[in-house]
């Protein structure tokens, strides 16, 4: 039976004729493209009430945190920073529940870029609020080449999830201007990039929860590689069953 993969969407403000404007819930159709690609049945889940994440989670098999917005660091103890872009709090709440309703409920998660982020301040990681503040940043993490393409490497760690996949380096894109700062407790870092910014975190134990900070599924069109990180998390959602 094809495994249902729940996508978590975002919210945009989006202009029907004659200047009307309404919220829509949305994802881009990378994500569905690249779950469908590598097998799975893809299904976005909106933004919604968080006392219905539970029923959500029950009814799909493998979770998707995706990128988009700022997370508010209010999360994390902090008050907004200059460099901080827009947040949606909803989202961040929502999302955390969903997260953990997932892990309570035993199913998988694969978290991309926000997702990552969002991941590690659930569990009570931190973020620096934008790249500048973090000390030594040297590469191109907000690339200006078509993400399609890669922009720097990365290292993984050995006998992580990442290294099983990739090998030891392999090349992704970058479109973050948050890093994550301190790793939650529950995870580990398994990717740097040759700065050392934390590329990916996965979480201990046997159930696969991985978060990489770069955007594999804009990059599934040319990169057979990053179809195998979602060929993977395919895999394991169907062991999983």
């Amino acid at each position: 039976m094809t495994v249902i993969i729940g996508i978590s969407g975002t919210r945009r403000s989006m202009e029907f004729p004659q200047n009307i404007f309404e919220d829509r819930a949305t994802v881009n159709d990378t994500y569905v493209k690249a779950v469908a690609k590598a097998g799975g049945a893809p299904i976005i889940l909106p933004v919604t009430e968080t006392g219905y994440a539970k029923e959500i989670v029950a009814h799909i098999d493998g979770l998707i945190l995706t990128g988009g917005d700022d997370i508010s660091p209010f999360l994390y103890g902090e008050e907004p920073l200059a460099r901080l872009s827009g947040t949606l709090p909803d989202r961040d709440l929502y999302e955390m529940e969903l997260l953990k309703e997932t892990l309570a409920q035993n199913k998988p998660v694969l978290a991309i870029c926000r997702g990552v982020q969002l991941m590690n301040v659930a569990f009570g990681g931190s973020l620096y609020q934008d790249i500048s503040y973090a000390p030594g940043i040297e590469r191109q993490h907000l690339q200006h080449t078509d993400p399609a393409f890669p922009i720097h490497s990365v290292t993984t760690k050995e006998n992580s999830e990442l290294r099983a996949i990739f090998g030891e380096k392999t090349m992704v894109n970058s479109l973050h201007h948050q890093v994550i700062r301190n790793v939650a407790a529950e995870f580990h870092a398994t990717a740097w990039a040759s700065d050392g910014v934390i590329e990916a975190l996965e979480r201990e134990g046997d159930l696969f929860v991985v978060g990489v900070q770069w955007h594999p599924e804009i990059m599934v069109k040319q990169d057979d590689e990053m179809c195998a990180l979602f060929e993977t998390f395919i895999q394991k959602v169907e062991a999983n069953n």
